[in-house]
């Protein structure tokens, strides 16, 4: 089995909340988000793998994930649903999903990750606040502007991505850690045939972010734990990359122009002060370079007006 030990990226101020690291080929950009913090972060990557920053948007009071959208800028998951970044940094709200939004402290729900499907369908999850049982959803955003149900009764909707055939969909609910695999049909959206491919002790940590890489391997961050992890399609644990110092390891993807760079989003979200100052790291990206590549982000491929929530 493969060992590795990410290191942290210097000259990058810490996330108080990073997570969803993306890479927009387009641009030749990774990008990430600071949810609690409601920010949309852009950097550069050469290819020694040095990260300059080029731009911080808000996007919203949360943000949960972003993507390339082909009709310019970036598509967030966002608050209580999905909002259009535009280039100059102008964010618009495009729908708020019924029964999504609200505060902590008003238990409501938020959005959280979320990603393209080879189609370039927007798939984004939700959660509550206080993480209560069955609050979360998975929304689809269909090419015409529908946005779909397509589970519920989720506890963390969270970490979504396709296998380079786009036949199998996996998708993470950290409530009760586990890693889903289902039968996806690119024409129409559609999951099928679910079962449980990864469910973690939680003295390891709890399923976060996840990518699957040029070779159909599935790496999945570790919150709680430091660590991501790649399994093969059929769950057999194949490398281990330790985040050294920091225990909220929130998600991971390929990025550089060589899309050989694996990079790490973790996470100071809840810490008192002695856990933070015990984990100086945390917030920050981290990168390891594994041997293996991974695709570009999914581009949104529908419109940015006039969207509706089916039904």
């Amino acid at each position: 089995m493969q060992r590795l030990t990410a290191s942290p990226v210097p000259g990058l101020s810490p996330a108080q909340h990073g997570e969803g690291p993306t890479w927009d080929a387009g641009r030749g950009e990774l990008l990430w988000v600071d949810i609690s913090g409601g920010l949309v972060r852009r950097a550069a990557v050469d290819a020694e793998g040095a990260l300059t920053e080029t731009g911080v948007h808000r996007g919203g009071d949360t943000v949960g994930a972003v993507v390339p959208a082909a009709g310019g800028g970036w598509l967030l998951a966002a608050d209580g649903g999905f909002t259009h970044l535009a280039a100059d940094g102008t964010a618009r709200v495009l729908v708020t999903l019924t029964g999504e939004g609200g505060t902590e402290a008003d238990g409501g729900t938020r959005m959280n990750d979320a990603a393209c499907d080879p189609a370039g369908r927007f798939l984004a999850g939700t959660m509550a606040f206080d993480q209560r049982p069955g609050a979360g959803t998975l929304y689809r955003l269909d090419l015409d502007g529908t946005v779909t149900t397509v589970l519920d009764e989720l506890t963390v909707s969270n970490g979504i991505d396709w296998s380079p055939d786009g036949r199998t969909v996996y998708l993470a609910d950290s409530g009760p850690g586990l890693v889903h695999a289902f039968a996806y049909d690119v024409g129409t959206g559609a999951f099928t045939d679910g079962r449980v491919l990864l469910e973690f002790d939680p003295d390891d940590g709890v399923a976060d972010g996840l990518t699957v890489d040029d070779e159909g391997c599935l790496w999945t961050a570790l919150w709680g734990g430091g660590q991501v992890r790649r399994w093969s399609p059929e769950g057999e644990l194949l490398a281990v990359v330790e985040v050294p110092g920091v225990a909220q390891t929130s998600s991971c993807a390929f990025a550089g122009p060589a899309r050989d760079l694996l990079v790490v989003s973790t996470s100071a979200e809840g810490l008192d002060d002695d856990a933070r100052a015990a984990q100086p790291d945390a917030g920050r990206l981290f990168t390891a370079r594994p041997g293996v590549t991974g695709p570009p982000a999914g581009v949104y491929r529908g419109p940015l007006e006039g969207l509706r929530q089916q039904g």
